[in-house]
């Protein structure tokens, strides 16, 4: 039986916590910065993790993570 392939775009843009939850980078931090409020900005530093629904989802295109 042949591997199954991760998605690419997943591989690049999800991680595991070691408990299983993914974790992914916050939205809307590109560009136009100067028009949003300075705390979205600090509130969109580092990652979050997804939740249930979005999980499962990102889930399925990892079948080894």
């Amino acid at each position: 039986m042949p591997k199954m392939k991760t998605k690419a775009s997943v591989k690049k843009r999800f991680r595991l916590t070691g408990t299983g939850k993914v974790r992914a980078n916050v939205a809307y931090k590109r560009h136009m910065l100067r028009n949003k409020p300075k705390q979205m900005k600090r509130q969109a530093r580092g990652t979050t993790i997804l939740c249930d629904a979005d999980a499962t989802i990102i889930k399925r295109y990892m079948p080894y993570g």
